[in-house]
C-alpha cells in the first residue's frame, strides 16, 4: 500500500519531540552494512554496488531488503543466510562502528524529549547503540519496525513513536538520512530534517524527489544545538 505524504505542515515555532533515525544518523553504520551485504550476495553470484544499495535498500528493514533480493534476482537464499550475514555484520561493527561526530554532546545537551525510530531489528539496534556507547541515551525509547504493521516509507513507525511519547505528530521533528525515512516522516505529518554527514552520503547524491524533500539539511552534529532555539530550552511562543 502506498502512503502519499500529507501536505507539508506549517513549520512549527517549537517542537515537543525529536525522533532520530539510528543507522546513518546516530551511527556511521550504513557504509559497513552495505559493504557486508554486497560481499555476502557476491558469494551467491549476485553482483550489486553501493549505488544500488543506496537506491533500493537504504532506510528499509531487513525483511524488506531480503524480499527485494529474492524478487529482483530470483534468488533462493540459503536458510542460514540471515544468521551468517548478521554474525559477520556484528563482527564488522565491533571492529569499525563509529558514532557520528558530535552526537553524544548534541543529545546530552538537547532540552527536548527524544527517541529513536529505526528500521533495524530490535536486537541489531540495541547492540549497535550499546557498542557505540549510546545505549543509555535511548533506553525504552527505542522503536523499531517490528512494532508496527508497515515499516518506512509508511508513516506507521514515526506515528507509533510519537504516540508512545505522548507527542502531537505535527510538533515532532524527524532527523533522517534516507529518502525512505524522509518519505515516512512527511507521510506522518512531521517536520523532517536530513542529516548528510554520514560516510555513505559523501560524494554526489541524486536529486531529492518531490515526495522526499526535507525542510532542512545539515551535515554536522557539532552545530545541531544551535539550529533551533528549543534545542537548548529557549522556547518561543507557538
Amino acid at each position: 500500500m502506498t502512503h502519499a505524504p500529507l501536505p507539508p505542515p506549517a513549520a512549527p515555532t517549537s517542537f515537543d519531540l525529536v525522533i532520530f533515525d539510528c543507522d546513518g544518523v546516530l551511527l556511521d553504520s550504513e557504509i559497513i552494512s552495505a559493504r557486508m551485504l554486497i560481499a555476502e550476495l557476491a558469494q551467491l553470484g549476485v553482483s550489486i554496488d553501493l549505488a544500488y544499495v543506496a537506491r533500493h535498500f537504504l532506510g528499509r528493514s531487513y525483511p524488506t531488503v531480503m524480499a527485494t533480493i529474492r524478487r529482483e534476482f530470483a534468488l533462493d537464499l540459503p536458510a542460514d543466510f540471515e544468521d551468517r550475514y548478521r554474525a559477520r555484520l556484528f563482527a564488522a561493527f565491533e571492529r569499525e562502528l563509529q558514532v557520528m561526530p558530535g552526537v553524544r554532546a548534541a543529545i546530552d545537551g538537547l532540552a527536548l524529549p527524544h527517541c529513536v525510530a529505526t528500521s533495524s531489528s530490535p536486537a541489531r539496534a540495541a547492540k549497535s547503540l550499546a557498542l557505540a556507547g549510546l545505549g543509555d541515551l535511548v533506553g525504552p525509547r527505542l522503536f523499531t519496525a517490528s512494532m508496527v504493521a508497515q515499516g518506512k516509507p509508511a508513516p506507521d513507525l514515526f506515528l507509533h513513536a510519537a504516540a508512545r511519547c505522548g507527542a502531537d505528530p505535527a510538533r515532532c521533528l524527524v532527523i533522517e538520512d534516507s529518502l525512505t525515512g524522509i518519505r515516512a516522516g512527511l507521510a506522518a505529518g512531521m517536520t523532517v530534517w536530513r542529516f548528510t554527514g554520514g560516510s555513505h552520503m559523501q560524494g554526489p547524491q541524486p536529486p531529492e524527489p518531490e515526495d522526499a524533500r526535507p525542510a532542512r539539511h545539515f551535515d554536522a552534529f557539532s552545530s545541531f544545538l544551535s539550529l533551533h532555539p528549543d534545542f537548548r530550552g529557549h522556547h518561543e511562543p507557538s
